[in-house]
């Protein structure tokens, strides 16, 4: 097996094989170095729990940009996000009073997912270029309603992906379109965990209460209920604000498969089936999600089955692409392609039934067919990322890159919002239990 580290030369041949790879998907690493010269993306940031004091981590490291202010409704977390960005900004409780500052250019939407829409929109029709965690949308009204605000605003807007903007990905692009592959039909995909934390048991901090956590506020859009810290910290176990294993990890499976692939389209249908296995706890998801898409194409089609158990940590987070002469395989830090061994071969096995001198004559026509001796396939080769690599980082510098020159950015609100919908089929074939339809002419899901 050849393996081999990602060098500078690598990330910026990669940049330029990407963007022939996909015309539906700019180039990442192009927009990362297109940034225009000297100008500074003042941002602010809603939500500053666990992802977004992540977010801020990242964007330091960022030398476009500067953060100026947040928000997010539990008190406690402004200060956090200040030693997360390690600097000194304005916090507030209410995001709407940072939308209102016109030294604001861009708004980074690291809320729970029921709230993504109202900022999203609020921020557009405020003249800011929105960056906006993944999934997309809460519901697929949702998901169009954002759509149409942001191509009528005319602004910036990237969904918050972040192997999108990975090299890694972009080497499996590059593989993926040079044909390699051959005909792929079938892909995997696996994000797996097996701890509580991985399981969303998030811990509640001893100071939450009515009087520290906006409750009403968070509350907007969703049903009405007293005050309840499960809900607010552990929000990704509740249908009313989160979206279960399809919006927190096949949403990025789902994401690098588009990217690489070009398959920017939702799934036709979706069947999927699971349940609530190990965490007895009063979540709604399932702790276990298996979902079998089918993408049709022009050329045939593809398979796309994801899993994601939370009790079992086996796999890790990989995409497999099966194709006729090779196999891709992704992981966190590495991807592999290993060609099949597509030579013609006698295969004595079907003559088994019949006599030796049929096989013989089988044989001696066989090689009459075939007289050239094509060589053997080449070893697995295997491409590892740099070691402390920050796609997160990466993702972010794009977007800061796009809010400069205007330019397309590498997973706008239609990407966005064809991964939120495969989120959204897996979820309503579990909670329906049926296969679900994409119904393109009335944008809907149909089961």
């Amino acid at each position: 097996m050849k393996t081999t580290s990602m060098t500078r030369r690598d990330f910026v041949r990669l940049g330029a094989g990407a963007a022939v790879a996909s015309t539906l998907v700019k180039s990442p690493l192009l927009a990362a170095q297109s940034a225009a010269d000297g100008h500074m993306v003042r941002f602010a940031i809603v939500g500053t729990g666990i992802r977004g004091c992540d977010l801020l981590r990242s964007a330091r490291k960022v030398s476009t940009g500067v953060c100026v202010g947040a928000a997010d409704l539990y008190v406690t977390r402004h200060q956090a996000a200040k030693e997360a960005y390690g600097a000194d900004f304005h916090t507030t409780s209410d995001y709407r009073t940072l939308l209102d500052r016109k030294d604001v250019d861009a708004v980074l939407v690291a809320t729970p997912d029921h709230l993504h829409r109202r900022v999203a929109l609020d921020a557009v029709a405020a003249g800011k270029d929105v960056y906006c965690e993944k999934p997309m949308s809460h519901s697929v009204s949702d998901g169009f309603e954002m759509l149409q605000a942001v191509a009528a605003s005319k602004r910036i807007f990237q969904a918050g992906s972040q192997r999108v903007s990975s090299i890694l990905y972009s080497k499996a692009r590059e593989i993926f379109a040079s044909g390699r592959l051959g005909e792929v039909r079938e892909i995997d995909a696996q994000w797996n965990r097996n701890t509580p934390g991985g399981a969303w048991l998030y811990p509640i901090p001893p100071d939450a209460s009515p009087q520290t956590v906006d409750w009403k506020r968070f509350l907007v859009d969703a049903v009405d209920r007293p005050f309840d810290p499960q809900r607010f910290f552990r929000w990704r176990w509740f249908r009313d604000y989160g979206s279960g294993l399809g919006g927190d990890l096949f949403v990025h499976l789902l994401s690098g498969i588009q990217v690489i692939t070009g398959m920017n389209t939702p799934a036709s249908r979706a069947y999927s089936m699971g349940g609530i296995y190990h965490y007895k706890d009063g979540r709604e998801f399932p702790d276990l999600l298996e979902t079998l898409y089918d993408f049709p194409s022009e050329n045939g089609g593809v398979q796309v089955h994801l899993h994601c158990n939370q009790a079992n940590s086996d796999g890790g987070e990989g995409i497999k692409f099966y194709g006729s002469t090779g196999t891709m395989v992704l992981t966190g830090k590495t991807v592999t392609f290993t060609p099949q061994d597509v030579r013609p071969k006698f295969e004595p096995y079907g003559w088994g039934g019949m006599t030796e001198a049929q096989r013989k004559r089988g044989l001696e026509e066989w090689k009459a067919a075939h007289p050239e001796t094509l060589p053997e396939p080449g070893d697995a080769e295997t491409f590892t990322l740099p070691h402390g690599y920050d796609d997160t980082a990466a993702h972010i510098a794009n977007f800061f890159s796009a809010v400069v020159t205007r330019n397309h950015v590498v997973e706008d609100e239609i990407f966005g919002n064809n991964a939120a919908i495969g989120c959204h089929l897996a979820n309503y074939s579990y909670f329906h239990r049926c296969a679900a339809t994409w119904d393109e002419a009335t944008k809907a899901i149909k089961g």
